[in-house]
């Protein structure tokens, strides 16, 4: 059985105050049960706030993104070893705005999570389709093509240590959403795409959905058999708002 894992992306969002005010509201009302997995990705300058605000919690902390290199003469990179130094667990790689903005291909994606994987982080590898896509039929096409660089570098038992989400770069902060069924079709694709490659595997990988889940939509969303949790965005800088998604599950 999945566990459900709701992991909040603050994006290029908080301040030292702001912050604290906000983790520890999550702290405060975390439900007493702990079925469900909390992760906060919080920008590079604010990981050791979060460890040591978050450190006698449940909640998991990580990283927004990763180098592909190890050390050098990269400026303004972070590694992998400097998230593990923070206490990070998890790190968010080829999120739809660092492929977008910084042109990030797949086969870079690919390099970032054996990086990530090499510190023992687990890397949540997103995936997603744009709107013309999407109209054009090319969703599956799309996301295949970025999860398969990640596969054709990673063995078979290396599979398990990775988590998946799902973002519909068109239902991302325009008004649109994605059926419920929408994003399960689109789920239960990717992980028959994980079974190719390691069966077993497949069955336990967790796969989130990142389109834009709120309060209002969380519950149908994470009722679908192939979704396995969220990646929040604006949601995620609410205290309320991310406890709500997380009491949803």
């Amino acid at each position: 059985m999945r566990r459900t894992l709701i992991a909040g992306n603050w994006k290029m969002n908080g301040s030292f105050s702001a912050n604290h005010t906000l983790l520890t509201g999550i702290i405060a009302g975390l439900p007493a049960n702990d079925a469900v997995d909390v992760l906060i990705c919080a920008p590079a300058p604010y990981l050791t706030q979060c460890a040591e605000v978050l450190g006698d919690s449940r909640v998991a902390w990580g990283g927004q993104d990763v180098s592909a290199h190890t050390h050098g003469a990269f400026t303004g990179e972070v590694s992998a070893g400097m998230l593990a130094d923070c206490l990070c667990k998890y790190v968010i790689v080829g999120h739809s705005e660092r492929r977008a903005y910084h042109a990030e291909s797949s086969e870079l994606v690919a390099q970032k999570v054996l990086q990530a994987l090499a510190q023992n982080l687990i890397p949540v590898v997103c995936v997603g389709e744009t709107l013309e896509q999407r109209e054009n039929g090319a969703t599956n096409i799309v996301v295949a093509e970025q999860l398969q660089a990640v596969l054709d570098v990673l063995s078979a038992d290396q599979l398990i240590n990775i988590v998946l989400a799902y973002e519909p770069v068109w239902a991302i902060g325009t008004g649109k959403t994605a059926t419920p069924q929408m994003a399960q079709d689109v789920h239960a694709f990717l992980r028959s795409q994980l079974a190719v490659k390691n069966a077993e595997a497949a069955n336990a990988v967790q796969i989130l959905y990142g389109g834009s889940m709120k309060p209002e939509n969380a519950k149908e969303l994470l009722a679908m058999a192939d979704i396995d949790g969220g990646l929040i965005g604006g949601a995620a800088l609410k205290a309320m708002d991310f406890l709500a998604i997380i009491s949803a599950c």
